[in-house]
């Protein structure tokens, strides 16, 4: 019998040990967050500190973040995950959190980055500024802070077969506010209970019922806002001067006071202008009319109120028009002006105003 109990208390502690086990992990888990690779990390084994092993050897290479395929270059304004493999004495290998799938932190590796900036998380990013990296290679040194004399060094080619998209489409209008419900009206009072007559004994009818009141009508529908027209846009095409193989075209786009500018391989790159009007909003519905109260029970009975009107539909907006295209183009990079794309048709499918096209020489665009 003893036994027995002794067997249940341990059950139980059991049990409570767990519970609040449970109830801590997710706070547990939440720090081990926070503090990348702590030293609880490191004690409940999430975590492994490459300070401790004898590294000999270090690689790096790029993956994309969502399918983890290999990246062997970046465009402009892309990105990747940084995946490191550091290899110790004993043959074993350490790869590094996320696209790795490891349980080193990136903390314990000293990355300088040339071109490309690099996130504590290791992600791998390009601007979509081409002046910094035209004409250059991005580079990645990359060594364990424990061990710096084990170096790997990753080269990043700059890609620019890719296609670019330059956004200058005027606004969509806004939708118009719906207008309000209109208020049922309240039934009307029932007529006064019938009662016997004190003289006569007679049963007197049921006094007549209220009429009941009339419901409110609705709220307009307010008009939908109009798109906005498509900007004003200029673009400038030209080679890049610096090459003598493979062509690249140097493109900038301006309108409004701000611009874009691009590098573009016509070997499977393009660029795509959209200068497209914005569409009208859509007109607010107009409120529900309120119901008539229903009239009070009573001899005669009481009348329904009536029903209000409902509200009217608000207009939609007008679509904005389509905006104006004007293209200089260098005459060396007229036979490749097939990879610059465009779409300025107006926010109700109106057909595309005409570019206007001149070939002209283009000076430096930056």
């Amino acid at each position: 019998m003893r036994l027995g109990m002794e067997m249940a208390i341990r059950l139980r502690r059991g049990r409570q040990i767990a519970s609040r086990w449970l109830r801590g992990a997710p706070v547990c888990l939440l720090l081990i967050s926070i503090c990348g690779c702590s030293a609880l990390a490191v004690r409940m084994g999430l975590r492994v500190r490459l300070d401790r092993l004898a590294v000999t050897a270090v690689t790096a290479s790029l993956e994309d973040g969502h399918d983890g395929s290999v990246v062997s270059a970046l465009g402009p304004g892309q990105s990747a995950q940084l995946v490191i493999v550091a290899t110790t004495q004993d043959g074993k290998q350490y790869a590094t959190v996320g696209g790795g799938e490891g349980k080193v932190a990136f903390d314990n590796y000293a990355i300088t980055a040339t071109v490309v900036q690099v996130t504590n998380s290791g992600e791998v990013s390009l601007t979509s500024d081409p002046r910094v990296s035209e004409g250059k290679v991005a580079h990645l040194r990359i060594a364990p802070v424990a061990h710096a004399d084990v170096v790997a060094e990753l080269d990043i080619p700059v890609r620019y077969d890719l296609a670019f998209v330059a956004d200058y489409s005027g606004a969509d209008g806004a939708n118009g506010i719906d207008g309000m419900a209109g208020w049922d009206g309240s039934s009307g009072a029932d007529g006064a209970a019938a009662s016997v007559d004190p003289v006569t004994g007679l049963i007197r009818p049921q006094g007549p019922g209220e009429r009941g009141s009339d419901g409110s009508n609705g709220g307009d529908g307010s008009n939908g806002q109009d798109g906005w027209p498509g900007l004003p846009v200029h673009i400038w095409v030209r080679l890049e001067p610096a090459r003598t193989s493979t062509p690249l075209l140097q493109v900038r786009v301006a309108g409004a006071g701000r611009q874009s500018m691009y590098v573009v391989d016509p070997n499977g790159g393009s660029l795509k202008v959209l200068d497209n009007g914005g569409t009208g909003g859509r007109g607010g519905a107009g409120g529900r009319a309120g119901r008539g109260g229903s009239g009070g029970q009573g001899f005669p009975p009481g009348t329904s109120g009536l029903d209000g009107r409902p509200g009217s539909e608000g207009r939609p907006g007008y679509a904005g028009a389509g905006g104006t295209i004007t293209m200089s183009v260098d005459p060396a990079a007229q036979p490749f002006l097939s990879c610059i794309k465009w779409s300025n048709r107006g926010g109700g499918g109106e057909p595309d105003p005409a570019p206007t096209i001149t070939v002209e020489p283009v000076s430096a665009l930056w």
